[in-house]
């Protein structure tokens, strides 16, 4: 583990998967049938917790993949109940990945989704404003990101952009974003990137991490890759993507999700990375995983930290030994007193 940034292991929101709750179950048991990708927010205002979390189902179920996404509350952490939901029909998409439901400075509830654009079949980035996580009105939705407007913003190809985390660190907003990036590397079945509506799962482009910043939550500047994926043959060669940032003593650091081949698109593990500015990340973990488990896939993603009071609660995915995915909550010592 590097030990840039005066990292040490008991600074790191290190934890053992098995330790966590469940806090909700997938519909079924089996490969396929997921419940997770949680963005969790704290809301002074309200006094509790807010989560965006989705479903899944296999691709051969009707309706299949991100089939709903759901914004819930609660005032402990645990017990979450459901505000507003949506079924991926009412946005004609394929699938629906992260989204993420931010009570801003301004008191604006701002709801950032991703999707598969129905136009033509790239991963997309919009946003709601509303006056409460209740009212979320989908018709409302404008851009935030689409693959054309971030390859135009960073000058080279980019092919889909989602999973949006956002969070409002001192005065500025910064959003985490997960991409596919560069040239197809077999440019002769190029044509195959949108096929299944997810280049993500072809192995055509790599999987990896750009930050956008913002001053005010509706208009975000694309800053570019901020977490590339590791050199051939590492365990994140293929994707590493920078989901959630926690402040440490010494330094920032990010949970991050990573795989080594697209055949493990939906099965990564997580590792860590440390940040001085949340611009420029350096991997703590490039020769192995930091968290997994031994059954199933191994797989432990979209972790996600909420630190209140003396306790940092850390939700996660976790593939279970049927291969189905529950999201699961651990409370750590908060990093910073």
């Amino acid at each position: 583990m590097s030990e840039n940034f005066g990292t040490n292991a008991q600074d790191l929101p290190i934890f053992d998967p098995f330790d966590g709750e469940i806090i909700l179950s997938p519909e079924k048991e089996g490969q396929g049938y997921w419940v997770g990708a949680p963005a969790v927010t704290w809301d002074a205002e309200r006094n509790s917790f807010l989560m965006g979390y989705r479903r899944r189902r296999p691709r051969e179920h009707v309706p299949d993949r991100g089939y709903t996404s759901v914004v819930a509350e609660s005032s402990d952490g645990v017990n979450f109940k459901t505000l507003w939901s949506m079924e991926k029909a009412e946005l004609d998409t394929t699938s629906i990945e992260k989204c993420c439901m931010l009570r801003c400075a301004d008191g604006v509830y701002r709801y950032y989704l991703s999707y598969v654009d129905p136009a033509d079949q790239r991963w997309r980035i919009d946003m709601v404003e509303c006056d409460s996580p209740e009212k979320i009105d989908i018709s409302t939705r404008r851009e935030i990101f689409t693959a054309e407007s971030a390859s135009a913003a960073q000058d080279s190809p980019v092919e889909g952009v989602k999973d949006p985390m956002v969070y409002w660190i001192d005065g500025t907003y910064y959003m985490f974003i997960s991409y596919a990036e560069g040239a197809p590397r077999d440019r002769e079945n190029s044509s195959l990137m949108h096929e299944t509506s997810d280049v993500f799962n072809t192995g055509l482009l790599t999987s990896t991490s750009a930050l956008a910043t913002s001053s005010d939550g509706r208009s975000f500047q694309w800053q570019g890759n901020c977490l590339p994926v590791g050199d051939e043959s590492k365990w994140d060669c293929y994707a590493a993507r920078l989901g959630a940032v926690v402040r440490g003593k010494n330094a920032w650091y990010g949970y991050y999700d990573g795989s080594a081949s697209h055949l493990d698109n939906y099965e990564e593990k997580t590792g860590f990375a440390a940040s001085e500015d949340l611009y420029n990340w350096t991997k703590l973990t490039p020769s192995a995983p930091a968290i997994t488990v031994p059954h199933a896939s191994g797989s432990v993603r979209y972790a996600c930290a909420v630190e209140r009071g003396e306790e940092l609660f850390v939700y996660y995915e976790m593939a279970q030994p049927n291969e189905s995915h529950d999201l699961r909550l651990v409370r750590l010592p908060a990093r910073v007193s």
